[in-house]
């Protein structure tokens, strides 16, 4: 009887290995089969991660905080090439807006002042220095009305434009006392005129660009009014100008009305702006107001405030001929007419125009001088010339034709676009957006686990290198900070248009070329799949470098993307003086897409100091 029972046991043992082993291989092959599949990527690289186990906690390794100072070695790293220090005269180099360069191209409408990059072998291949002194900026709203002066050593403005209010030197410090040209008693009493004819204060006026913006007061003083404001200027006589903008922490770039079209797209802005900015509106048959009217939201607002507005009061003060500004006023009123804007104040040396609601309104009008531009994508502008045409409205029959339509701010910023509404961005529809900003709320609460004070106010000028429909900007806005959402021009979708449409700001740019502002001018950048874009497109170190340009001392950078891409990534970042960390994806290590994050370090030029982490 034992025996027969052993036997029994005996069979009973060999099923369950059969079928143990038959389970285990069909495992395996379902499990090779996913790998093949590229779902399962993250576990190609698992030795990768393995190799530094602390990856996965970036919060004991890297320090957000600033120190201004302090001696630390560069992490060595053998295998990456590490980049040198430039000459300590690139300091406040712009690679596509260079004096000397400038100077060699025609001056006739601003051309030596636009976008003039090095070609390839004259590309600095080193780190561009920050200034002996230099220190984190003030916060916000401090920042406003004080730049510490190391960061920005250039006193002339102080002379130049002392009774004019503009800036003026304290010690180690300028002081911004909110003046300009056409305000020097003050930015808040001249935007309290405007108030009194445009709705600022409702939420209706959201995004305004200012044209030659100086130092950007008009634009710092209506941050408090929820106005965002794009200003920009060229690089020109007026030395440091976009530069102080963003040492106070006013969204600026370096930019000028020349032959080229501006970066933005059309019916952008809820208002513009013009405060004695010595552009030639009435020139090129209007070819400068009429690229204005592209980027003016139906229903918004163009301000021109200076010459020649009351040129019969003023012309003796102005120091020019009354028959020559009754002449530029009159080109002016004849553009303005044209476009079917509506002069709805002139009081002083400022004059209001409306854009008409819809174009509708304006057929009634003669318009057979009028000539329209042919172009099927009036957000084709990259390198594209102005002309002197008319932009149509998008179409008569549609909500985004209507400048009413959108909702104040800030419901307007998770309101769906009418852009996206209307179906007037392939690929998106109100479902896609709609789990667009899911995503990205999910993203940005786990970049705030990462980074704690990130929200905090520590980090001001905040820059988006891919923003697709300003999910990462959305989910992070703040009073205390302002995000630069860039639309890269070999983008598959033109987003941008929807992210003013939020009550957002941004720019075209192409990353294989430097961006047009000075060095050390955003404390945080982030991109989501910039690099897997620019596979292929160009040079991988080209980008990192100009990011290393524009962001300060002791800022961050946030990057995402799939693995792959960021193993290249971090090895190159070992030469830039960065202290970085691979981290999985907020949904675990078997998700593809990782982060990577780092923290520049704290250096100046003619030294080798850096801020450890600590």
């Amino acid at each position: 009887m034992a025996t027969k029972i052993n036997s029994g046991d005996s069979r009973t043992r060999s099923s369950v290995s059969i079928f143990i082993v038959v389970g285990l291989c069909c495992f395996f092959y379902i499990l090779g089969a996913w790998q093949r599949s590229g779902f399962g990527k993250g576990d190609s690289i698992a030795v990768e991660m393995t190799k530094n186990g602390a990856d996965c906690n970036i919060l004991r390794n890297l320090n957000f905080e600033t120190h201004h100072s302090g001696q630390a070695g560069v992490e060595d790293d053998s295998a990456s090439k590490v980049f040198k220090p430039c000459h300590p005269r690139y300091t406040d180099y712009t690679p596509c807006q260079d004096q000397r360069r400038a100077m060699t191209f025609p001056r006739e409408n601003m051309i030596y002042r636009e976008r003039h990059c090095p070609p390839e072998n004259e590309k600095l291949q080193c780190l561009i220095p920050a200034p002996k002194g230099y220190v984190t900026p003030f916060p916000w709203p401090k920042s406003r009305d004080y730049v510490p002066y190391a960061n920005a050593p250039y006193k002339s403005l102080t002379v130049e434009k002392a009774i004019q209010n503009w800036i003026q030197y304290e010690g180690n410090v300028f002081r911004f006392p909110g003046g300009g040209t056409q305000f020097p008693q003050g930015a808040d009493a001249y935007i309290d005129q405007l108030a009194s004819v445009i709705p600022i204060e409702n939420g209706t006026v959201r995004t305004a660009l200012d044209t030659g913006c100086g130092v950007a007061s008009w634009g710092a003083y209506l941050w408090k009014r929820n106005v965002i404001a794009m200003s920009f200027a060229p690089r020109d006589s007026h030395e440091a100008q976009v530069q102080f903008a963003l040492e106070r922490g006013v969204p600026a770039v370096i930019g000028v009305l020349g032959t080229i079209k501006m970066p933005y797209p059309s019916s952008a802005f809820d208002m513009a702006h013009c405060s004695r900015c010595l552009i030639p509106w009435g020139a090129n048959d209007g070819m400068y107001m009429m690229e204005v009217d592209r980027v003016l939201r139906p229903g918004g607002y163009w301000v021109l405030s200076g010459p020649p507005i009351n040129w019969k009061v003023n012309y003796r003060a102005w120091q020019r001929p009354k028959e020559e500004l009754a002449e530029e006023q009159r080109k002016i009123e004849e553009v303005a007419k044209l476009l079917c804007w509506e002069k709805v104040s002139e009081k002083g040396e400022m004059a209001i125009w409306q854009k008409r609601v819809n174009s509708g309104s304006c057929r009634t009008q003669d318009n057979s001088q009028a000539t329209f531009c042919k172009t099927a994508d009036a957000d084709d502008v990259w390198y594209k010339k102005m002309e002197s045409c008319i932009t149509p409205y998008a179409n008569s029959n549609k909500d985004v034709d209507n400048g009413g339509k959108l909702q104040p701010f800030p419901d307007r910023l998770y309101a769906v676009p009418p852009r996206i509404a209307n179906g007037f961005v392939s690929g998106f529809s109100v479902d896609t957006y709609l789990e667009d900003n899911k995503i990205w709320k999910k993203h940005v609460n786990s970049y705030k686990r990462i980074i704690k004070i990130i929200d905090t106010g520590r980090y001001r000028n905040i820059m988006d290198m891919n923003a697709g429909l300003g999910g990462f900007a959305a989910a992070l806005e703040s009073p205390k900070l302002w995000v630069m959402n860039v639309v890269p021009t070999i983008a598959n979708k033109h987003t941008l248009g929807v992210i003013y449409e939020r009550g957002l700001i941004g720019i075209y740019h192409d990353w294989c070329e430097a961006f047009s502002t000075y060095p050390r001018t955003y404390d945080l950048i982030h991109a989501n799949g910039l690099f897997r874009l620019y596979k292929d497109k160009c040079n991988f170190e080209d980008i990192l470098l100009e990011m290393d340009r524009i962001l300060r001392p002791e800022g961050a950078v946030i990057l995402r993307d799939e693995v792959d891409v960021l193993v290249k990534v971090k090895k190159l970042v070992g030469g830039l003086r960065w202290d970085a960390k691979l981290m999985d994806h907020e949904d675990g290590p078997l998700v593809p897409e990782k982060i990577l994050v780092a923290v520049k370090q704290y250096w100046v030029t003619g030294e080798n100091n850096s801020t450890s982490s600590r």
